[in-house]
């Protein structure tokens, strides 16, 4: 299977692509992608496409028919080659997405190109008709602008951005060339990136042992406005981030590190140690599986805890990062309607939206605080001679390198097998129930001498009425409302907008809502809230409960922590206690 693209006008963001391949049949099927690994929900890619013609290898057209949303069929009597000519339209800015203008050509392959259903395991070549002055970053094997693939797979694995303004540098560690590829303006500090890309890489790779890629390309693309997005691929990632000038300091700068360790960890997990229902992935329909709080819950774990463990961050930095997974927890009533494990199944639904209030659990933090207690679990029961680090090489070995998927009993058996414990409890009450698992938590940091501090919010309409507020628009709204508070009993919902505190009308100027203000002002005083739902305005007097409702969360370390519990944070964290 072949392919050719081009284009002509980008200020247009039209991608021309041309689809090739021999034929012996009487009908063939053409399919699109209706989705892309990496982010498990339908992504319809087929509205993107303006223009679609089939023709033989003469230049005759073929009839065809649209037999699905993303599906055609065409009448290939006769016909000893087949050529698909389509547009894309690529407008959209993303770590995995697809995107041209006149700087750069930016694919993901599995958003705009189609196969043959029955020879998606061809060989496949990429053509890429580019001015002569761009240079291409991709992770796959790439020569005069033709990327050469052994499959479809492939294929739609293998992103890469072309463009005259790319800026490259290159490291090695573990016998692996690391690459990292900037496009957009930012001024990289390229000492400071390979030291700390140096130390997580090399630990991923001593951790792994084997790697399922020979070289690793970091493909970055900054935007001048605030944006973190990720995307995994075997041989490289995809990272979208903003804004420029921020890049290299501060908080933006811990996103990068953190979203790169993150993604690094993927080419192992979910890359390669796959769900048996996505071994191999069907790109046509939904994969379902429940087993997104390992796919993605242990990365998000081990994207934060490998940089503290190689050095990268320090103790302050992982506990930053540790309490504000546990405060997205904590403030989440959906964890008590759906499992981790229900929600990994129900991203296909609603997994990457927020939902109907209260509905599901997030499968990036909730998984990753239950691969934390998993981890805990394992070295409680084995004395430190295990952890989660052997489940994952063990899927990798026994799994991965054999064409294998694993199941959730799978993961559940090998857990038990490292533990030499029985992981009933955990798997059935808090993985694939919805039973409270503070107190577990609390457990797991205990083991390493640390421990779950709650405090009272700074905000009085929060800790006292159960409120929580954003601006929106310029709109004091209602974006949270704690189950049985009074301010639930008194009738006030998501959505809602905040009139007035006590017959003060409520603004919005450059800093937000002056809800928080007149709240804290009013708080020795009873509380009189008027909102508007519905188009209709309400009151509600209400009777404060000071500390009742949200709650900050806190880890912190154990002022006397024993002997036991300090050698135990530093087995887990190679750091002193």
């Amino acid at each position: 299977m072949k392919y050719v693209i081009s284009y002509t006008q980008p200020h247009q963001h039209f991608v021309d692509i041309e689809f090739i391949c021999s034929v012996n049949e009487n009908e063939t099927h053409i399919q699109l992608p209706a989705w892309r690994p990496g982010r498990y929900e339908l992504g319809n890619f087929a509205k993107n496409i303006q223009k679609w013609a089939a023709f033989d290898g003469n230049g005759n057209v073929l009839a065809f028919q649209k037999i699905s949303k993303d599906c055609w069929k065409v009448q290939t009597k006769g016909a000893s080659e087949l050529h698909i000519k389509y547009n894309y339209y690529a407008v959209d800015l993303n770590a995995g997405s697809t995107f041209l203008d006149g700087s750069q050509l930016y694919m993901n392959p599995v958003n705009c190109c189609v196969y043959i259903p029955e020879r998606i395991n061809d060989a496949c070549e990429m053509q890429l008709l580019l001015p002569d002055n761009f240079k291409i970053a991709c992770g796959t094997t790439h020569s005069d602008n033709l990327i050469s693939c052994q499959s479809f797979h492939e294929l739609a694995d293998s992103p890469f951005i072309a463009s005259a303004t790319l800026q490259h540098n290159m490291f090695s560690c573990g016998g692996v060339d690391f690459n990292i590829w900037f496009q957009g303006e930012c001024k990289p500090d390229w000492t400071k990136l390979t030291t700390d890309f140096m130390k997580f890489c090399s630990h991923q790779l001593e951790m792994m042992k084997v790697a399922p890629f020979h070289s690793y390309h970091f493909l970055f693309q900054i935007l001048p406005t605030k944006m973190y997005h990720g995307v995994e691929h075997t041989s490289s990632t995809v990272l979208a981030l903003g804004p420029g000038y921020n890049l290299m300091k501060g908080d933006l700068y811990e996103n990068l590190l953190g979203v790169c360790c993150h993604e690094l960890f993927h080419a192992w997990n979910i890359k390669t140690i796959r769900p048996v229902e996505m071994m191999p992935y069907d790109y046509s329909k939904e994969n379902y599986s429940k087993l997104g709080y390992v796919c993605e819950g242990v990365t998000t774990y081990y994207g934060d805890y490998l940089l503290f463990r190689s050095g990268v961050f320090n103790e302050q930095q992982y506990f930053k990062t540790f309490t504000e997974r546990l405060q997205k927890h904590v403030d989440n009533f959906g964890r008590f309607n759906l499992s981790v494990a229900d929600s990994s199944f129900d991203t296909w639904l609603d997994g990457y939206v927020p939902g109907i209030p209260n509905r599901k659990t997030n499968i990036y933090d909730e998984g990753n605080l239950l691969a934390f207690v998993t981890d805990m679990f394992i070295r409680k029961n084995s004395a430190h001679r295990n952890s989660l680090d052997d489940v994952i090489r063990f899927l990798y070995d026994e799994f991965a390198l054999k064409g294998k998927g694993y199941s959730d009993q799978d993961y559940k058996s090998v857990v038990e097998h490292f533990s030499d414990a029985s992981f009933d409890n955990i798997f059935n009450n808090y993985i694939n129930g919805t039973q409270n698992y503070e107190p577990l938590l609390k457990e797991a940091l205990d083991l390493i001498g640390c421990d779950i501090v709650f405090k009272q919010t700074l905000k009085f309409h929060e800790h006292a009425l159960g409120l929580k507020v954003a601006d929106v628009g310029g709109v004091c709204k209602v974006v949270g409302v704690y189950p049985g508070s009074v301010a639930d009993s008194a009738g006030i919902g998501i959505t809602d907008e905040i009139v007035s505190v006590n017959n003060i009308q409520i603004k919005s100027d450059a800093s937000g809502t002056n809800f928080t203000e007149w709240c804290n002002y009013f708080s020795s005083d009873e509380i009189q809230i008027d909102f508007a739902g519905n188009g209709s305005i309400k009151t509600a007097n209400l009777k404060a409960k000071i500390g009742a409702y949200y709650k900050i969360a806190v880890v912190e370390k154990k002022t006397t922590a024993s002997d036991l519990q300090k050698k135990n944070f530093e087995l887990w964290s190679k750091t002193k206690f």
